[in-house]
């Protein structure tokens, strides 16, 4: 990587308690960034990602959720109460970071990021709706995305972690 270009590696987000972490933390893992709201018509999805996560972890996989309130109001929950409504409802063992704006001039350092070719020399696509999902490769480099109605589980998605393994 050049000295300028940035990685996912760079940034520290917060936890659902509110605990700084650091993404250098999944350094060398490939990731799968999606932002989640859990009363969409794709909060489904979660249950999906799960299925994702614990087929591939072990293979140096993690899926990463950001909880968004960005589109239709679809995240009125809060901190722990997001992470209660995933875990009962779907299952949901990865991490899942503080709720988060995704989109337009107020959104997150880490979204600015991925949906920026100019920042993740990439990718130019941000979230248009919930579960848009950004692939990330070992180093930290936003390799690819996927729209809403890409199913998390899809072979077109698996293909392609496939190819970063």
């Amino acid at each position: 990587m050049g000295k300028n270009e940035q990685s996912i590696h760079d940034f520290t987000v917060n936890d659902l308690s509110g605990e700084a972490v650091s993404l250098a933390d999944y350094e060398g893992k490939v990731l799968l960034v999606v932002n989640t709201a859990s009363k969409c018509g794709f909060t489904p999805q979660l249950q999906d990602l799960e299925t994702l996560y614990q087929e591939y972890k072990d293979k140096e996989f993690v899926v990463l959720g950001f909880p968004s309130n960005d589109f239709g109001g679809q995240e009125p929950l809060e901190g722990a109460e997001i992470g209660a409504f995933c875990q009962k409802n779907y299952g949901v063992s990865f991490p899942v970071f503080e709720k988060t704006v995704v989109k337009g001039k107020d959104a997150s350092d880490l979204y600015k990021f991925l949906s920026a070719k100019q920042k993740n020399a990439w990718v130019a696509m941000a979230p248009k709706w919930n579960f848009h999902k950004y692939l990330v490769n070992k180093e930290g480099k936003v390799m690819d995305y996927f729209v809403s109605t890409t199913s998390p589980t899809s072979d077109k998605i698996k293909k392609a972690i496939d190819k970063l393994l």
